[in-house]
């Protein structure tokens, strides 16, 4: 059971992909949609998410949605702020955020960074209004995890998007990683090196 009573997971539209270990966790505000109906993350063919972790070399090439669940090879994670609804934020009802469930996913997890998609799901979860938030890394941490807020990949934040604010992120988890996982990482087909 969660802080606020709710059985961890067994009402997600979308499940977490939560382990330790993990360099980063990428946090959305809620599942699209499309993506609820998936079952999958940025499910929405017109969402930039897969395309720009590929170039941004987070992950080696880019993955489908369908895909999500093999993240965690390449160091990452995904959940969501508001894990029980779908749509847009603006439409969420206040009931469907839940900031202190995610806390407790990284105090539990403990991964090196949590990155939010959206100033929507930064605001609810560290209470700082979005004007406030800029993008890139944030000044205090989230139960010991370096905090980045990244511009949206949203269909309706094409206008306002930034590859920068990305760049810079897989910049600091490579410097982050292992570094007798780099080669790894880049190439999971690749056997590993024995010295």
């Amino acid at each position: 059971m969660t802080e606020a009573g709710w059985p961890a997971g067994e009402d997600y539209l979308v499940p977490d992909v939560l382990q330790e270990g993990l360099t980063l966790v990428l946090v959305g505000t809620a599942p699209s949609r499309i993506s609820a109906r998936a079952k999958a993350y940025y499910a929405n063919p017109e969402n930039k998410f897969w395309r720009v972790l590929a170039e941004t070399g987070l992950t080696p090439r880019q993955l489908a949605p369908r895909e999500y669940p093999s993240l965690p090879q390449y160091g990452i994670g995904l959940t969501d702020v508001a894990k029980r609804h779908s749509g847009v934020d603006a439409a969420l009802p206040v009931e469907a955020w839940a900031p202190h469930e995610l806390r407790e996913k990284i105090r539990r997890y403990r991964p090196a960074i949590v990155a939010f998609t959206s100033k929507r799901g930064a605001s609810e979860t560290l209470g700082v209004p979005t004007g406030r938030l800029p993008y890139g890394p944030q000044v205090g941490r989230l139960e010991g995890a370096e905090v980045w807020v990244l511009p949206s990949t949203s269909p309706l934040g094409h206008t306002h998007f930034q590859l920068g604010p990305w760049q810079a992120l897989a910049d600091r988890v490579r410097a982050l990683r292992p570094s007798g996982n780099r080669e790894a990482r880049r190439n999971p087909g690749a056997p590993e090196r024995v010295p």
